[in-house]
């Protein structure tokens, strides 16, 4: 009896190709947009937490200036200097402490030339960062002392320069300044935010500071804890001895900032998971529209199908097997519409993470809520329609034209 209803609403459906198609296409497009949604926005969870992984297990960046929003009151805060960097590496709690004096220059070699981040630092960011070598080696102690011409590269900016060519032993120009290339970082990827990580330059601090910029500022200070370290402890120890470097008397605001690159993995997935949530309930409304075609159309085929609803009931047919009937059109609509909703949604969530360079990251959960809701959908909107053909009269239906 089961199979035999079935079949009819194939039946059904089948003789309106047209009709049932765009019936369809408003649970698909529903369906669809839900786990597309939800999917690039685990994607980007995803990556979040990736690339605040890859700088390693607790790390801390030290900024001069209180953390906080808006424009600034009072004067400037001062500026770090690799004395501070050296103090905090000497801290028990510390593994590595790397000053980073930031500088965007044009780099040039040959006739190549691109606009890349140079970062003035030491051997140890490569550590804190957990960014390996490729070829080449870093810098050494009395390289980074004296201030050496040497640098070494991501790969962006290889590629832009050199190719495929090995750059090693070669020689770049920033802002005039000759500088032998010792080494090649590994691939990095995009960031948290999206910027090109390879797209960078690393040289010794005081070769920046000298021959670039002229000063002996440090722009932020990199810090890697040690493992059996909570970052509690590690921020309340950075803070007492830079509060104390900087002359921050008791009950003074801190001019330095320290952030805890957990607590920005946290934050920018909890904003991410907010947004998907927001765009997952706005696409959900179209799988609520899609029901309410479902049900304009069932309510159609009931007035169309009148005459023939009046035969049924009259040759024996009871009142539920007719609500069965058309409750499984109606069921039968929806839940084809929500698997060739999962298909493109899995599509276009495939797509999307390929442009936007993320982790393709299905949740079966969500899959499997897409589909429960869209075959919802087809019994709530469609018991009405049905409902109303059930209880229509046997001889007022065989009288309708």
């Amino acid at each position: 009896m089961i199979w035999e209803t079935v079949r009819l609403a194939f039946t059904a459906i089948i003789r309106n190709k047209l009709r049932s198609f765009l019936t369809v296409l408003g649970v698909v497009i529903g369906v669809a947009a839900v786990i597309a949604m939800v999917t690039i926005g685990q994607g980007s969870s995803a990556q979040v937490e990736a690339s605040v992984e890859a700088l390693g297990t607790n790390v801390l960046i030290v900024r001069p200036g209180a953390r906080g929003f808006g424009p600034s009151s009072g004067p400037p805060a001062p500026r770090f200097t690799t004395k501070d960097a050296e103090a905090l590496a000497e801290l028990s709690t510390v593994q590595y402490a790397a000053p980073v004096v930031s500088s965007s220059q044009t780099v040039v070699a040959g006739g190549a030339n691109t606009t890349s981040q140079v970062y003035g630092t030491t051997a140890d960011y490569l550590s804190v960062q957990n960014w390996a070598l490729t070829g080449g080696r870093s810098f050494t102690e009395g390289e980074q002392k004296s201030g050496a011409a040497l640098c070494i590269l991501g790969q962006t900016v290889r590629s832009k320069l050199f190719g495929s060519a090995d750059p090693l032993g070669e020689t770049v120009r920033i802002k005039g300044l000759s500088c032998e290339v010792i080494g090649l970082l590994a691939v990095k990827g995009a960031g948290t935010f999206g910027q090109d990580q390879d797209e960078v330059v690393l040289m010794p601090a005081r070769t920046v500071q000298r021959r670039l910029e002229g000063n002996q500022d440090v722009d932020s200070i990199s810090v890697a804890l040690r493992r059996e370290v909570t970052a509690a402890r590690g921020i309340a120890q950075v803070s007492e001895v830079l509060r104390e470097r900087r002359r921050i008397g008791l009950g003074q605001t801190d001019n330095f900032s320290v952030t805890d690159m957990k607590e920005i993995s946290s934050m920018l997935s909890g904003v991410s998971s907010v947004l998907t949530s927001l765009l997952s309930a706005v696409a959900a409304v179209s799988l609520l529209v899609g029901g309410i075609g479902i049900m304009n159309i069932m309510l159609v085929s009931v007035t169309e199908r009148t005459r023939e609803i009046g035969i049924r009931l009259a040759v024996g047919a009871t009142s539920g097997q007719v609500l069965t009937q058309f409750l499984v059109e109606a069921v039968v609509l929806s839940v084809l519409g929500g698997v060739l909703g999962i298909v493109t949604g899995l599509g276009l969530a495939w797509v999307g993470t390929i442009f936007m360079a993320i982790p393709f990251a299905p949740s079966g959960a969500i899959v499997a809520l897409a589909f429960g809701f869209s075959a919802l959908v087809g019994v709530v909107f469609g018991y009405f329609p049905a409902r109303n053909a059930a209880r229509l009269d046997p001889i007022e239906a065989l009288r309708h034209q």
